[in-house]
């Protein structure tokens, strides 16, 4: 089956920073994925890249099989919602829907106008005057009725309250239910992510540091408490992901698919906020290791 984004060895260059560096990802379809990092991580990049806002500098991607943006074809089957969840202040609830049948041929007007009925919005009513959650939901909407094989989301539940990002997520997964659409949510609100997603892509300091079946991640991921211990000792076999000591105590995330028998450890499985954390803790550990990566001019 065709990967819905894969890439390889991509990066992306402003000016001397690398904002996305050595990025190879295969995303399956019909999955609905959380991409999830801190600020400035490349999230945003990564996501402009793959709908053709952005060049890449090295490597390549593709999007459903094709090139990213590659003509009104290619276009037709990407659906995006930007972080700002745009919308124009001055056209009405109709005014979007009317705008967004011309734009997309593929155009599903009855999902449309059901959508917005369902979600109680005046169609006289001006964008401007909606609220934050209503904005959102509006963005879906016109997202969702061009009947996209993927939909794109940059952090679109940011700035809501946590009503209407309950709200905004519920319609999301009624849509995916329904149409059978692949997602790609960028967020930073793991709590979010794990209602909602079964794949997860970690992206830290401008790199992937972990991708996969958010079942199987966990399933192979275990937290070890004992006596403490230096984590080079341990079986070749484990992979540390994150360390922690006290005088007397290690506390180690590892990853492993054999069972721990060493009884010195108490073992426990663990959450998907302690994995995604831990990620990210040793994804800014290697970069502080790393030089600057930037590039030298004369």
């Amino acid at each position: 089956m065709t990967a819905v984004v894969e890439t390889k060895g991509l990066g992306k260059r402003y000016g001397r920073r690398w904002a996305l560096s050595d990025c190879t990802l295969s995303i399956p379809p019909g999955r609905v994925v959380g991409l999830v990092g801190p600020n400035g991580a490349g999230k945003t990049t990564l996501l402009n890249l793959a709908i053709g806002l952005l060049a890449p500098t090295s490597g390549v991607i593709e999007v459903l099989g094709g090139h990213p943006a590659d003509g009104p074809s290619q276009l037709a089957r990407v659906g995006f919602v930007a972080q700002e969840t745009p919308t124009y202040s001055g056209l009405s609830v109709t005014d979007h829907l009317q705008m967004g049948a011309w734009l997309n041929p593929g155009w599903d007007n009855g999902l449309a106008i059901g959508r917005i009925q369902h979600l109680k919005l005046d169609p006289k009513q001006k964008a401007g005057k909606l609220s934050g959650g209503q904005r959102a939901q509006l963005a879906l909407t016109l997202a969702l009725a061009k009947r996209p094989e993927l939909l794109i989301l940059d952090e679109p539940v940011a700035g809501l309250d946590p009503l209407a990002r309950r709200e905004f997520l519920q319609v999301l997964m009624e849509a995916v239910a329904e149409h059978g659409v692949s997602v790609i949510l960028s967020s930073h609100l793991v709590a979010d992510l794990e209602r909602v997603c079964d794949y997860l892509v970690v992206l830290v300091a401008s790199r992937i540091q972990v991708a996969g079946e958010i079942e199987s991640l966990l399933a192979g991921h275990r937290r070890l408490t004992g006596p403490r211990r230096d984590p080079s000792r341990l079986p070749a076999n484990y992979r540390v992901i994150e360390a922690s000591h006290t005088d007397r105590q290690s506390s180690l995330i590892v990853a492993t698919d054999e069972r721990v028998h060493d009884p010195v450890w108490t073992v426990e499985q663990i959450g998907l906020e302690d994995l995604v954390l831990a990620y990210m803790s040793r994804g800014v550990e290697v970069e502080k290791r790393q030089p600057a990566h930037v590039e030298v001019r004369p």
